[in-house]
């Protein structure tokens, strides 16, 4: 659930610098990513985490890029992988805090995810998972986490996913925990088009709602364009571009 990086968390690193020294809090939204596919599953619709879980052996990358071009201008790449460990688990680890302007605040995320349900013809899925923040430059605190449960329904060819979330203190906001709600919607269309959106609810550093395409040139490629509006400081320029490339190694 996890990330690259925005305006808003940017701002959360500021005010964790003015705060607790040093910020940390650009690891808010290495919150990770996406598309229902059984055996090829990703962490994350955009930033929601799916119901997906990869099978054993099987290995996934991505790259998030999200820019935004206009005053605040701000960019962020953030390399993932994960591993499909078998026994309905998923590992993988995350390398976020790089962004630009400003210094980088580098973290190390590892990550989980267990399937505890799969109804298989009735629909339903439900997940827990757990991302590991470990700051390893500009820390702000020595230990973060966040740690969600979803369930998903779907329905044909529409997949709706909800469920709640809680972040450790100084992860997403200063001196503060937060939790609430996400949701996730995906549309298939074709083979290779669906429309998607997801959004996790709280004035803090990972509040976006986030539309988009997702488009599959090639069945090991999948590429997720979307754009990203915050619950809070929308009209003074917290939204930007999301663009996500991943690969499944087999």
């Amino acid at each position: 659930m996890n990330l690259h990086l925005s305006p808003g968390l940017r701002d959360a690193r500021q005010d964790n610098r003015r705060h607790l020294k040093v910020t940390g809090a650009s690891v808010a939204l290495a919150l990770l990513f996406v598309l229902p596919t059984s055996g090829h599953a990703q962490q994350t619709i955009f930033n929601v985490p799916t119901t997906d879980v990869l099978d054993k052996g099987k290995v996934y990358f991505e790259l998030d890029i999200s820019a935004k071009p206009n005053e605040p201008r701000f960019s962020s790449f953030v390399p993932r992988v994960v591993v499909g460990i078998g026994n309905r688990v998923e590992v993988g680890l995350n390398l976020t805090g790089n962004i630009q302007p400003g210094p980088d605040a580098t973290a190390l995320v590892p990550t989980v995810k267990y399937k505890l349900y799969d109804g298989g013809d009735n629909g339903y899925v439900l997940v827990a998972g757990n991302n590991l923040f470990i700051p390893v430059r500009n820390r702000a605190y020595n230990l973060g986490n966040y740690l969600y449960l979803s369930g998903s329904k779907t329905f044909g060819k529409t997949c709706l996913t909800a469920g709640g979330y809680h972040f450790s203190s100084n992860v997403v906001a200063p001196n503060a925990q937060r939790a609430g709600g996400q949701f996730g919607f995906e549309q298939t269309f074709t083979p290779r088009f669906t429309i998607a959106a997801d959004w996790l609810t709280g004035k803090q550093a990972s509040g976006y709602f986030t539309p988009g395409l997702i488009f599959k040139p090639h069945p090991q490629v999948t590429v997720y364009a979307g754009y990203s509006l915050g619950n809070a400081n929308l009209r003074n320029g917290n939204h930007f571009s999301l663009i996500e490339i991943g690969y499944n190694f087999n």
